[in-house]
């Protein structure tokens, strides 16, 4: 993690000299860890010596790691000694030896100091659950796919469209500018924010549809077509705009990986299209389960990684929070405004609106833990779960005032049909007065 520089001043009285330093160049630490580090500083001027040395050293942050030191001097042009590093938290750090000699200063990186989990068995569980239950997600949708009503949506494509403008071109520049605003000394946050962007939409998406009246065919359309251009449109973004963030980190990108993901995702979706082809009593079996095992799954997903990754609260800043509720809030704002302006139904507005906020936030972290190695890969998961959690946020309070408004219009209704007089007390007043009014002209008559 960039900020944290571990600083060893080594102040050589007498004349100049031109110094080595021996020492393990990547030092890898698990948290609550301690490991000894040997390292020895060599004099490559064998006609200057090293004299009375003074050693000191300092760290502008213990956050991550904690550093002491012990130091034997083994002769004239040399000398040794051991580093003891505990790993505090999740990053990266550099190790920097500092020569001063008569007021000139040299500086020497001699180390990269990661500190990562230890693997443990739970976490083995998390990943492959996740895997599993993403494949089973995308067998279902497979056989959920209606092309007859994908088909009739699209002979007037226009809201799958500006749905597909949203999801893959706002949200993607969306997730890099917050990314970027947010974190720009922290390229693994950018990295996660930027994941969840690129994500296809998905999720809980249809049945907010449906619970807001939204436009389902379309919602379904849209998620159809999303989660299939996503095989192409995430590994694009990944490789373009991505590669910026990845070159800031110094992190590889993960070409193999990705490409493994894309194709892990495509086959059980080709699985479940067959199956709605040859098996169809199967297909509609598992179509009546997708929605709410798309809701367990992402609360699974939460829920595990919380509690398998209790860390993450430690990384819950203000501007995680911010994050987590910048993206999908403004991906509904953006969704709700482009599509009121191409004259859009209500209906297919809200579809549009929340189809384009909300992201499949669990192909996202499985897409980061799958890729990505520790700690990056642990430290990029709390933007897309921050972003899970915020996303029902305003969902729930238009469902709640809708309900309320409902409630009312209910109560409304009652109350105007209590205060009316009822259609068999007014057809029995209107007997009466028909049957005086004939009295009173008979009487006359007579």
């Amino acid at each position: 993690m960039a900020g944290v520089v571990y600083v060893i001043g080594l102040l050589l009285l007498g004349g100049a000299a031109a110094w080595t330093v021996d020492i393990a160049h990547d030092i890898t630490v698990h948290m609550n860890q301690v490991i000894s580090v040997p390292f020895s500083v060599y004099n490559n001027n064998n006609n200057n010596n090293i004299s009375n040395p003074h050693v000191w050293y300092f760290n502008t942050d213990q956050y991550i790691a904690k550093l002491s030191s012990q130091f034997t001097k083994s002769n004239k042009t040399s000398f040794s000694g051991i580093f003891n590093i505990t790993g505090v938290f999740l990053g990266r750090t550099t190790l920097t030896f500092t020569m001063m000699e008569m007021g000139i200063k040299e500086d020497q990186e001699v180390a990269v100091i990661t500190v990562t989990r230890e693997e443990r068995t739970i976490d083995s569980i998390f990943t492959a659950s996740v895997a599993i239950l993403v494949s089973i997600l995308y067998i279902n949708f497979g056989c959920a796919i209606d092309w007859n009503v994908c088909r009739n949506t699209l002979r007037r494509p226009i809201g799958p469209a500006i749905g597909f403008f949203c999801q893959f071109l706002i949200m993607p520049l969306l997730s890099f500018l917050i990314g970027y605003l947010l974190f720009p000394d922290r390229p693994e946050l950018q990295i996660g924010m930027f994941f969840t962007g690129i994500s296809p939409s998905g999720g809980a998406s249809n049945m907010w549809t449906l619970l807001l009246d939204g436009n389902l065919n379309l919602s379904i359309t849209m998620t159809t077509i999303c989660t299939i251009a996503a095989f192409g449109m995430m590994p694009f973004w990944v490789f373009t705009l991505g590669r910026y963030i990845f070159a800031q980190g110094k992190i590889a990108v993960p070409y193999q990986h990705i490409g493994t993901f894309v194709i892990g995702l495509i086959i059980p979706l080709a699985i479940g299209f067959i199956i709605q082809k040859k098996f169809p009593r199967v297909s509609k079996i598992l179509v009546r389960i997708m929605k709410p095992f798309s809701v367990i799954l992402i609360i699974f997903i939460i829920i595990f990684a919380i509690m398998t990754n209790l860390y993450i609260f430690k990384l819950f800043t203000w501007k995680i929070i911010i994050a987590g509720m910048g993206l999908p809030w403004l991906g509904f704002t953006f969704g709700f405004i482009i599509a009121y302006i191409c004259k859009q139904s209500q209906a297919d507005v809200r579809a549009i609106a929340i189809e384009t906020g909300i992201q499949n936030t669990g192909v996202a972290i499985f897409l980061l833990r799958f890729t990505l190695k520790p700690p990056v890969d642990d430290l990029t998961t709390v933007v897309p779960v921050s972003a899970a959690m915020m996303t029902p946020v305003p969902l729930t309070i238009l469902f709640i005032i809708k309900l309320i408004y409902k409630y009312k219009q209910k109560k409304t209704a009652k109350e105007t049909l209590q205060s009316a007089p009822s259609l068999e007390k007014l057809q029995q007043t209107t007997n009466v007065s028909t049957q005086l009014n004939e009295s009173k002209s008979f009487d006359r008559a007579e």
